[in-house]
């Protein structure tokens, strides 16, 4: 860890404090950042303790006796400094069988808008992939072979699309990481787009009790 002073400004994210930072006293720090408007989420770092956008958080909100402590996301590997590694991360969404299978020529599907699953089809995949939800969950921080709140929130919005062609191969693919879950739902708490992974995670169990219906 390295301590730095920085001048206090008006809302000050915490990115903002991060870049100067890396333009004024430490021209090789490592970090990640793109859009700054909180659409991209690969900005996100762990901030005092709880992970976060950075884009996103107000320094003087987050600050704790006018200090930050300032951290790479947990449970990945990190590149430089507070840059990390997401390749693990998105390596188990392929793992979950996160992607869609369609039918051959498949026309355009009207879906109702009280079609069953549509709902949570629709709200699980708003996620952009930013890796909070899998820095907040301890179970991945236990078992680092956990699939993890991301990957499980993709698998529950796949199963719930009604043009989804291979619904088991989802559950297949999960069948002995959902119930992993301790149900803590740190996942939701901290996502930023009001996501509710946990949610996703606790059908997933019904499904796989149930047989497959969700």
């Amino acid at each position: 860890m390295q301590a730095y002073e920085v001048p206090r400004a008006p809302n000050q994210t915490v990115l903002d404090l991060v870049t100067w930072v890396q333009r004024h006293l430490e021209p090789d720090l490592g970090y990640r950042y793109a859009c700054r408007v909180g659409m991209c989420g690969s900005c996100a770092m762990m901030v005092n303790g709880a992970p976060r956008w950075t884009c996103r958080t107000l320094a003087e909100t987050a600050a704790k006796a006018g200090a930050l402590e300032i951290r790479p996301l947990r449970n990945l590997p990190v590149v430089k400094d507070l840059a990390t590694d997401m390749a693990p991360f998105f390596d188990k969404w392929r793992r979950a069988d996160g992607k869609f299978h369609g039918r051959a020529a498949q026309d355009f599907a009207a879906i109702a808008m009280d079609a069953p699953g549509r709902a949570e089809a629709s709200a699980g995949i708003e996620c952009i992939g930013c890796g909070v939800c899998y820095a907040a969950c301890d179970t991945v921080a236990a078992l680092p072979a956990y699939l993890g709140p991301a990957a499980l929130n993709r698998a529950w919005t796949c199963l719930n699309d009604a043009r989804e062609a291979a619904p088991r191969r989802h559950l297949a693919a999960i069948a002995d990481q959902a119930v992993l879950c301790h149900g803590q739902e740190n996942c939701s708490a901290h996502c930023p787009v009001g996501l509710d992974p946990a949610g996703g995670i606790f059908g997933l169990k019904r499904a796989l009790l149930f047989g497959g219906n969700v």
